[in-house]
C-alpha cells in the first residue's frame, strides 16, 4: 500500500489530492491521455522512491509528481508525463531498475525518454567560463535524441528552483547560477518564454537577493501607479477600435476580426529584465485572441 496515492484508493483524503490533482488535470483537457499508463507509472515510482525525502523532509514522490504537473501544463503527450513521474528512478533507485526493466514495464519511448534524462544528470558544470558553458548547451541538445528530454529537464529544473529554499546557501547559489547560464538560455532558444522568465527570476532571487528585493518593490509600486492607467486603456473604445484596424491590416484573413475577438493583459516588467535594463520599469499590454493565443 503506497503512502502517497498512486498505489491505492485507501489512503487518507489528503495524501491522495496531489497526485489526484494531475490525473484529474488531464481527464479535464479531454485530450487522449493513457491515463492509465500514467497511474501505473506513479505507482511504480512511488514504490521506488518509498522512503527516499526531500531536503525540505516532503516524502521524494512529491518531486517527480510536481514535475509531471509542469509537463502536463505543456500539453507533452503521455509518455512525456511517465517520464517525468519516473525522472530520478535510475539515478537514485539504480539497485532497484534500469532503463531495460523501464523498457518493459512502459515502452521503449519513456525508457528513452528517462536515459535521455539521467545522462544529463551524470554531466559535470564545474568550469563557469563561457566557451565551456556555450559548448554545455549545445552538448545538451545534441545529446538528447528527442527535444522532450530537455523540455522535461527544463520542467525539472523549474522545480528544483521553485523548492530551492531548502538547501543550503552555497548550493542554492551554485544551482541558481547553473539555472542563469544553461537552463534559462536553453528555454529561450526552445520558445518556452514563461519558463525562461520563472527561472532568471527565480536564479536572480539566489544571486543577488538584496538587489532582487529592491526591484520587485519598485516594479510592484510601479504596476501599482498603472493599474489606473491599464483599465482605463481596457475600457476605452477608441482604443479597441484602433487595435482592430491594425489586426485587419495585418492579415487579409482577418478582416472579420472584431474588438470582442480579444483582450487585454498588462503585466509588470519581469525582475530579471528591470535589473538588467538599469532599473526602467515598464508596464506591457499583451494582446490575446479568445483562446488566449
Amino acid at each position: 500500500q503506497m503512502p502517497y496515492g498512486f498505489g491505492t484508493t485507501e489512503q487518507n483524503e489528503l495524501d491522495l489530492a496531489e497526485p489526484y490533482m494531475l490525473i484529474e488535470k488531464l481527464v479535464e483537457t479531454g485530450k487522449k491521455y493513457d491515463v492509465e499508463k500514467i497511474k501505473r507509472a506513479g505507482a511504480y515510482a512511488e514504490s521506488l522512491h518509498e522512503g527516499q525525502f526531500r531536503a525540505s523532509g516532503e516524502a521524494y514522490i512529491t518531486h517527480p509528481v510536481a514535475v509531471a504537473e509542469i509537463v502536463a501544463s505543456l500539453e507533452l503527450d503521455t509518455d512525456s508525463i511517465c517520464a517525468a513521474l519516473l525522472h530520478d528512478t535510475v539515478e537514485d533507485c539504480g539497485e532497484k531498475t534500469n532503463c531495460q526493466e523501464i523498457a518493459k514495464r512502459f515502452g521503449a519511448d519513456v525508457a528513452m525518454l528517462v536515459e535521455g534524462l539521467t545522462k544529463i544528470v551524470a554531466l559535470q558544470i564545474d568550469d563557469k567560463e563561457e566557451a565551456h558553458i556555450e559548448t554545455l548547451r549545445k552538448m545538451l541538445l545534441a545529446m538528447s535524441k528527442d527535444v522532450r528530454v530537455i523540455f522535461i529537464k527544463l520542467c525539472d529544473r523549474l522545480h528544483n528552483m521553485r523548492t530551492l529554499d531548502a538547501k543550503p546557501d552555497h548550493k542554492r547559489r551554485i544551482t541558481a547560477l547553473e539555472t542563469m547560464q544553461v537552463y534559462a538560455p536553453l528555454a529561450h532558444r526552445l520558445g518556452m518564454q514563461k519558463i525562461k522568465q520563472e527561472l532568471e527570476n527565480l536564479g536572480m532571487q539566489y544571486l543577488d537577493p538584496i538587489g532582487y528585493e529592491e526591484i520587485h518593490n519598485w516594479v510592484e509600486t510601479k504596476y501599482g501607479e498603472n493599474r489606473d492607467f491599464i483599465e482605463n486603456i481596457k475600457k476605452d473604445n477608441k482604443f479597441d477600435d484602433k487595435i482592430t484596424i491594425l489586426y485587419r491590416k495585418s492579415d487579409k484573413k482577418l478582416k472579420d476580426f472584431k474588438k470582442d475577438d480579444f483582450f487585454c493583459n498588462p503585466r509588470a516588467e519581469k525582475i530579471h529584465n528591470a535589473i538588467f535594463a538599469g532599473g526602467r520599469v515598464g508596464i506591457d499590454v499583451d494582446f490575446h485572441n479568445k483562446n488566449g493565443q
